[in-house]
Parts: structure tokens; sequence; C-alpha cells
């Protein structure tokens, strides 16, 4: 009677696993190294404290925070790869004991956001998104590359070089984006108390570098987050004893805009396609390719 179970216990797993087999069989061990990144813990800081979590539930979350739920589905995926690529660089670079600071959404926060009836809908595309590019990366000879992105440029996207110091990125390039100028959001005002500022230094794309402020010098970016600018191209202009700053675009500039990308992908452009548009000599790979080339290295 025991060796009967015992058979039938045989027969019950090999039935269980064999898709899964068949899987690693026809496409390689990539596959299944890819979900178990996927699908591992990572330590994430909140404003409570560092909690564990999975990645795909905090991936989705950075998605649902960073880019327009009902944005186009090839989109959506290249952001996906983007925030992975980001993530992973981080685990590759730190280890297990990495704590993940990207701010993202929980679930409450996007029924806040999006409202409970268009919760699910929304959660529901960004996942597909998700799964859809298991496992994918952007790399650069080899290694995981800057996956930078932002909302919507001033009509071009920002050098590398010039932004980040050094040729450690020579696919962050300046692309042209003529769509983003047409945008709803792409010139914004704000009006502050007048002050000794002057900007002293702009990129080859318009993007402010330095701003000079009393006797001391910041960075643009600095200074749009002080004071909660739109973007890091601005211009000054003294008006009834008042500054007013005119902004283009939205975000930093640097990598791929969201606006853009997105009416490419309503022209029919793919992931890939969009990806290697903004990251010019980038490859996408799995994550398990990367992993068994460096372990080929390291041997």
């Amino acid at each position: 009677m025991r060796q009967k179970f015992k058979t039938f216990m045989c027969y019950l797993t090999i039935i269980v696993l064999l898709p899964y087999i068949i899987t690693v069989f026809i496409n390689g061990p990539s596959v299944a190294t890819s979900f178990h990144i996927d699908d591992t813990y990572v330590k994430v800081k909140t404003k409570t404290g560092t909690v564990e979590m999975p990645i795909e539930e905090y991936c989705i979350g950075i998605l649902a925070k960073e880019i327009p739920a009902d944005y186009k589905k090839e989109v959506l995926k290249a952001q996906a790869i983007l925030v992975r690529t980001g993530v992973y660089a981080k685990l590759q670079e730190e280890g297990r004991d990495a704590v993940l600071e990207e701010s993202f959404w929980t679930r409450e926060q996007m029924e806040e956001s999006w409202g409970t009836l268009k919760s699910s809908a929304n959660y529901a595309r960004l996942e597909g998104a998700w799964e859809d590019t298991e496992g994918q990366v952007v790399t650069y000879d080899g290694r995981p590359a800057r996956t930078s992105f932002f909302r919507l440029s001033n009509g071009s996207t920002r050098d590398g070089q010039e932004v980040l110091g050094g040729e450690e990125y020579p696919y962050l390039k300046i692309m042209e984006c003529p769509l983003d100028i047409e945008a709803p959001e792409q010139i914004q005002t704000v009006t502050i108390d007048d002050m000794d500022a002057e900007i002293t230094a702009c990129d080859t794309a318009g993007y402010v570098l330095t701003v000079r402020v009393g006797n001391d010098s910041i960075s643009g970016e600095e200074f749009r987050t002080n004071y909660h600018l739109a973007s890091s191209c601005f211009t000054f202009q003294k008006y009834n004893g008042k500054l007013r700053i005119t902004t283009r675009g939205v975000g930093h500039g640097l990598g791929m805009s969201q606006y853009t990308a997105n009416e490419m992908a309503k022209e029919g452009k793919t992931a890939p396609e969009i990806l290697g548009y903004f990251f010019e000599g980038t490859e996408i790979k799995e994550v398990a390719d990367i992993v068994s080339t460096e372990n080929e290295q390291d041997i």
C-alpha cells in the first residue's frame, strides 16, 4: 500500500511540474531565473520604516506613481522594463541587503488617486505590463543601463555627458521630441517674491545647469526642487516686484520622455523600438542572461 502511494505521488508531481519542465527545456534555464527574480522579496524604505515586499508589488507601485495608467500598453511595457532595470541595478550593486528607496504607491494610494472604480482596471493594466516583460532589463555593454525617464521634454532630451559628467552613459543622447511641444503642460508659469537670482549656465538642450542665488551657486535641479518647478528648463523675468519663472516640459529631461513614448506607441511602435530610440545602442536582455555572463567572467 505504501509503495502504491509513493508511486501515485511521483506521478502527481510529474503531472504538476510537466508544463514548467517543458518550458525550461524549450526556452532554456533563463526562464526559471527570471521568474525567480520577479517573484523575490526586496527591502523597501517607507515612511514608517523598512519593510519586505514582493518586487512585483513594489515595482507596480512605482509604475502607478510615475506614469499615467491610461497610456498605451507598449509605453507601459517600456516603463516596466526601465523600472525593473533600475531596481535590479541597485540589487546587483548592493546585494541582498540593499534597501530600495524610490517612492511608490500602495494599493490604498492608488484608490485615493484613481477612485475605487478605476483602481482595479488601472492596476490590471500595470500588472499586465509587468508580467508581459517578465525578467527583461535594458543593458549596455552587458550591464544594466541607467534608465532615466521623465514626463515631458522641452522638445528634446538631454545629453548624459553634460548632465552627469564623464563618458559612462553614451546611450543618453539628445533625442528630438517635437510632439512634446504640443502637450498642454508644455509651458507653465510660477511667480515668487523677487530675489537676487541669475541663471549662470545651461546645457545644449536648454536645461539649467547652475543658478546663482545671492553669493551661492546651486544646480538647476536643486533650484527646481526648492521652488517646486515643473521642469529644470526655466527662465527668469522680473515683473512688478516679483520674479516670474517660466518652465518648459515636466521633469529633468534625461532619458525617456513618457509623452513622446506614448505618441510613438499610438503610431504602432513597440516597447523595444521606443527604448531603442531613447537609449541608443542598448539591448534588452533577460536578467538571467546577465547573471550567467557575470558568473562565467568570475570563473
